[in-house]
């Protein structure tokens, strides 16, 4: 049977690829642009294009590939595609997020080749910081079980990032950090420290005057989110706070998660380890605008549902 198999292997005359070093749109466009077949273009090659060409719209020298939602995405060579890549993954939005992300984030911004899923891959495992601060599991999976909320911004979970070390050029050692459990929506701040007054300020200032009042908060048992300032500000707002089980400390994995997202973009945005600060804010719009694939859309998209989310108020009628 081996020799069979290759024997017949043997008789088989693959054509190799013609490389003529034209664009891989250059035949769409000139049938769009004056009616004609490539050179030596069979029958079948004929009406292979013209069904192809259905997907393409020709706007003077600019070819658009139409997409699925009507959203019209500009076609780019190869030179053009490796300038997008660099520039969504590693600019000043740059998350050097995973290749499929990358793929969808071109394709919001509004670009497209054939080529994309694999080429945004291939770039991912050339990226220096990609490989040092990519995950290492070494434990199986295990089961997930999610949080519900009925609206969002209706419970959220809190949380701090171990101190970086070094500090940030303005003393800044600890991220406070709280996540929607609807909509996952994280916010974040940096402090030099995470004492109770800051940690009321921060949610007063970036959960509940950003996004109105919240029903319920889940803290660690920390000193620094459970004592009288933390008290006294449930009671203003009618917020019923609740602790993580003292059989595990730590918050629950949905803050974890978020938390470690947070910190490897950061670990992969900053420059001289001291502008971890200024790096936040890029942190969080490139984390915000990047595909979660456990729902296949962004942050921001889910974000949409903030203008007709249910207004929770202090008293009750």
């Amino acid at each position: 049977m081996a020799d069979t198999v290759a024997t017949l292997s043997s008789m088989l005359q693959l054509k190799e690829a013609k490389v003529d070093g034209k664009s891989w749109y250059h035949d769409i466009r000139e049938y769009l642009r004056e009616g004609v077949y490539p050179p030596g273009a069979t029958e079948n090659d004929k009406r292979t294009l013209r069904r192809l060409v259905v997907g393409f719209i020709l706007s003077g020298v600019i070819l658009y590939e139409r997409s699925a939602d009507l959203m019209l995405l500009r076609c780019v060579d190869d030179q053009q595609a490796q300038e997008v890549m660099e520039e969504v993954h590693e600019g000043t939005f740059g998350t050097l997020t995973n290749g499929h992300a990358l793929a969808h984030k071109i394709l919001r911004v509004g670009y497209y080749w054939t080529k994309m899923e694999s080429d945004c891959c291939q770039h991912m495992k050339r990226c220096m910081k990609c490989q040092v601060y990519a995950d290492n599991i070494h434990v199986a999976p295990s089961t997930l079980y999610n949080l519900t909320s009925p609206w969002p911004f209706f419970m959220y979970g809190s949380d701090m990032i171990d101190p970086i070390e070094p500090k940030a050029s303005n003393e800044h050692r600890f991220i406070l950090v709280a996540i929607d459990y609807f909509m996952k929506w994280i916010e974040a701040a940096s402090y030099a420290s995470t004492t109770k007054s800051v940690v009321v300020k921060f949610i007063k200032r970036d959960i509940i005057c950003r996004y109105g009042l919240l029903a319920h908060i889940i803290t660690d048992n920390g000193t620094n989110l459970n004592n009288k300032m933390m008290i006294e500000l449930c009671e203003q707002f009618k917020i019923k706070h609740h602790n993580s089980t003292p059989y595990h400390p730590k918050m629950n994995r949905a803050v974890e998660a978020a938390n470690k997202n947070i910190k490897k973009i950061v670990s992969k945005m900053v420059v001289t380890y001291k502008d971890s600060h200024d790096m936040l804010p890029y942190t969080l719009h490139g984390y915000q605008t990047s595909m979660r694939t456990s729902t296949g859309a962004t942050l921001t998209l889910w974000g949409k549902l903030v203008e007709n989310a249910p207004t929770y108020l202090v008293f009750d009628i």
